[in-house]
C-alpha cells in the first residue's frame, strides 16, 4: 500500500470505531470512500467475506443428487453440488494439477473433468479419480489431490459457506430470527427462479438499499409504493448476526396468496425484509421469498445471484411469472438509482449526512455496526 491508500483505510477504520460510540438517534452515513475504495474492499474480502458465513444460493438449485452450479466468492472459484448421499457440498472449482477451472454453469453430473489436461474428480466428494499418464510420475499419489471442501451450512433453504473454516455455527446466531419467520415455513417453499447479474455499484450500497424502506415511496412510485409505502415501515430488533424491518401493506392491497395456514392475520399483511450479515438479503412475503446473494466484484460493482421461492410448485405458474416480473421492475428502478449513486460518491465534495429515523434507515445503522465489529480500528486484524 502507498501512503495515501493507507491513510484512506485507516481513516475509514477510525470512522467505524467512532460510530460505535454514537447512539442511533445521532446516526450518520459513512464517507464516500467507504463505498469507492479498492483498498478498503481488500480489507472486507479478507476479514469479512473469508471469515464469516456467506450465502451462495438456495438449496433448491441443487435439488437432486448430481445437481451442481458454479459461482465465485472473493476470487475463490466454487462448485456447489448435491452428493449421492443427499448432502450439499461446496468444493473448490480449481483443478489440483495446474489450477484451471473445472466446471462451468449449472447442470447434473456424476464427475467433473478439467478440460485442460482431463484430470477427473468425483462429483460427490471431490476425489481425484483420473489423471492421464500420471502413473508414470514417480511418487504421484492421487489420494493427495482431492478438491478442497469448504465448511457448509444450510439455514432455512439457503446455502452458506465459511471459506476459512473458523466461523461458529450459523443457526444459533440466527435463533432470534426464527420466531419472526417460523409461521412462513420458508424452508419448505419451492425454489422457482434464479438468475445472475452485475450492477455497477458497491455491494454495501445494494445491501443497504434492500434493507431500508425510506426509498420505497420515492424510488418505487408505481411498483412498491402502492403496496408497501414508506410511512408504514417498522424496524425489527435484530442482533449481531441480522437486522430487519416490516414493510406493512397498504390497507387497499389485495390478499397476497397462496400462503401457509399457520400465518397470523398480521403476518398476512406485511413483508419481512432481512439481512443475514454480510451478504444475504431476503424478503419474506406471505406467498413468496425473494433473495439476493451479494458478491463484491470490485469497489464499483456487485455480482448478484437472486431468486424466488414460494408456496406455488410450478415455475411456469402465472402467479410466479407475475411476481418475477414485479421483482424485475423494482430491481431495475433500484439499479438505476444505485448506479448513479456510485457515480455521485466519486465527488470530493460529499462528506456524508444524517440517516433517517429508526423505522426508515435504522437497518443501515445496524449494518454499519456489524462492519464496525469486523473492521474498526480498535479491532486487531
Amino acid at each position: 500500500m502507498n501512503i495515501q491508500t493507507t491513510t484512506v483505510v485507516d481513516r475509514l477504520r477510525n470512522d467505524l470505531t467512532r460510530l460505535k460510540t454514537l447512539p442511533s438517534s445521532e446516526a450518520v452515513t459513512m464517507p464516500p470512500e467507504y463505498y469507492t475504495s479498492e483498498a478498503f474492499l481488500a480489507l472486507e474480502k479478507d476479514h469479512v467475506f473469508r471469515k464469516d458465513w456467506v450465502c451462495l444460493g438456495h438449496e433448491g438449485e441443487v435439488a437432486n443428487p448430481g445437481d451442481y452450479f458454479t459461482t465465485e466468492m472473493v476470487d475463490e472459484q466454487l462448485l456447489v453440488t448435491r452428493s449421492k448421499d443427499g448432502e450439499v457440498r461446496v468444493l473448490s472449482n480449481v483443478c489440483r494439477h495446474r489450477g484451471n477451472i473445472i466446471a462451468e454453469g449449472r447442470g447434473n453430473a456424476a464427475r467433473f473433468s478439467c478440460k485442460y489436461h482431463a484430470w477427473t474428480y468425483d462429483g460427490s466428494d471431490g476425489r481425484l479419480i483420473g489423471a492421464p499418464l500420471m502413473d508414470k510420475v514417480p511418487g504421484f499419489d492421487k489420494s493427495k489431490c482431492n478438491l478442497p471442501s469448504f465448511k457448509t451450512e444450510i439455514w432455512n433453504g439457503f446455502i452458506f459457506v465459511n471459506l476459512d473454516g473458523t466461523a461458529e455455527p450459523l443457526a444459533p446466531q440466527l435463533a432470534d430470527m426464527e420466531p419472526l419467520i417460523r409461521n412462513y415455513h420458508i424452508d419448505e417453499r419451492n425454489f422457482l427462479y434464479a438468475t445472475d447479474d452485475i450492477w455497477q455499484t458497491n455491494w454495501k450500497s445494494l445491501c443497504e438499499n434492500f434493507m431500508e424502506g425510506y426509498h420505497l415511496s420515492a424510488t418505487h412510485t408505481k411498483t412498491l409504493h402502492p403496496i408497501t409505502p414508506t410511512n408504514l415501515c417498522e424496524k425489527i430488533p435484530g442482533n449481531d448476526a441480522f437486522t430487519g424491518y416490516k414493510a406493512h401493506y397498504n390497507p387497499s392491497t389485495p390478499e397476497r396468496g397462496p400462503y401457509h395456514p399457520d400465518l397470523t392475520r398480521e403476518e398476512q399483511r406485511f413483508s419481512g425484509l432481512y439481512c443475514v450479515y454480510p451478504n444475504l438479503v431476503f424478503s419474506v412475503a406471505p406467498h413468496f421469498t425473494l433473495f439476493l446473494c451479494l458478491r463484491p466484484a470490485g469497489a464499483d460493482a456487485v455480482a448478484i445471484r437472486w431468486g424466488v421461492a414460494g408456496v406455488l410448485t410450478d415455475p411456469d405458474d402465472p402467479g410466479v411469472h407475475d411476481y418475477v416480473r414485479l421483482c424485475n421492475e423494482f430491481n431495475a428502478e433500484d439499479r438505476a438509482k444505485l448506479e448513479t449513486l456510485q457515480k455521485g460518491l466519486k465527488t470530493k465534495y460529499y462528506t456524508g449526512g444524517r440517516l433517517a429515523a429508526d423505522h426508515f434507515e435504522g437497518t443501515i445503522w445496524d449494518i454499519y455496526q456489524y462492519m464496525a465489529r469486523k473492521l474498526a480500528s480498535d479491532i486487531a486484524l
